[in-house]
């Protein structure tokens, strides 16, 4: 599985839970929009840490309230 996921800086549990799984994981911030298979966010702030314009064709999935594995099962979802 070569899978690459961002994730918001402030999410380390769901980093790690999400590399043990196999996922290829990177900061949002250093994220290239169009290269990653699904974007998570920590819900606090919903337009992508200020980046409101850009465009994800990937999916953008909210931990607010999920557990790393709830997190999980939604990426194998999408």
């Amino acid at each position: 599985m070569d899978r690459v996921i961002a994730v918001e800086g402030n999410l380390t549990p769901v980093k790690e839970f999400l590399a043990a799984q196999g996922y290829r994981v990177m900061d949002l911030s250093e994220a290239r929009f169009n290269r990653v298979d699904a974007v998570v966010i920590s819900g606090m702030d919903e337009n992508l840490t200020g980046m409101q314009d850009v465009v994800v064709e990937a999916p953008v999935i909210s931990a607010r309230g999920r557990t790393p594995r709830e997190v999980w099962q939604e990426i194998q979802k999408k």
